[in-house]
């Protein structure tokens, strides 16, 4: 199951999921244009910015037993990618329900909207 967790919510899921073995991973699948337009720094998650197509040949850079939240631009992207990583083993992940779009409208004004 794919945990749905808004950007406001996002810290708790992130505290929750931490481990022994290091923070939870914040993965961003957009483009760089879209990083270059709007990006975002969480506390408690490292942060890789890894665009969507670029997943499947790089899965094993992938800790499948690292907790995983995936962030795209509205919430699509990310949850087709929380999907195939749940479906290859990985446990912990969740999709940022909204996207950036909604961590401008919830967390932070002043992350551009596009």
């Amino acid at each position: 199951m794919i945990d749905q967790v808004s950007p406001s919510d996002l810290p708790r899921w992130l505290q929750a999921a931490s481990t022994d073995a290091g923070p939870p991973l914040l993965l961003d699948v957009r483009e760089p244009a879209e990083w270059a337009t709007a990006s975002v720094r969480v506390d408690g998650a490292e942060l890789l910015q890894l665009p969507m197509h670029l997943i499947p040949a790089r899965l094993h850079e992938l800790d499948p037993d690292r907790p995983v939240a995936v962030l795209c631009h509205h919430g699509g992207r990310s949850m087709q990618v929380a999907l195939f990583l749940a479906q290859r083993g990985f446990e912990h992940v969740a999709n940022v329900a909204g996207g950036i779009d909604a961590w401008s409208l919830q967390v932070d004004p002043a992350v551009p909207r596009y």
